[in-house]
């Protein structure tokens, strides 16, 4: 299933046009935060596509960390709030 963001970050089911319409009207609103420290990236972004496999709860956001000693450490959300928190919890071990 997928996914588009409404004005206040709230998933909004949607056909695969829609979403890829939505992405490309939408550039920026896909990136939740991004954070480099030296060669680390540490990237919590919106996916768009629902993560959850026939889970209660649609998963579609996702932190990762490229570089560094949690190199591909990846979490994923089913909120924008959480996202955020996600984020700094990733920052924080980065740190």
């Amino acid at each position: 299933m997928w996914y588009i963001l409404d004005e206040n970050n709230k998933p909004v089911e949607s056909s695969t046009t829609e979403y890829y319409m939505w992405e490309e009207e939408n550039p920026t609103k896909r990136i939740v935060k991004q954070y480099t420290i030296g060669d680390i990236r540490i990237s919590t972004v919106f996916l768009g596509l629902d993560h959850s496999y026939n889970s209660d709860k649609p998963i579609l956001w996702e932190t990762m960390i490229f570089g560094g000693k949690q190199d591909q450490y990846q979490e994923r959300y089913s909120s924008y709030e959480d996202a955020l928190i996600g984020h700094q919890k990733a920052l924080d071990l980065v740190k």
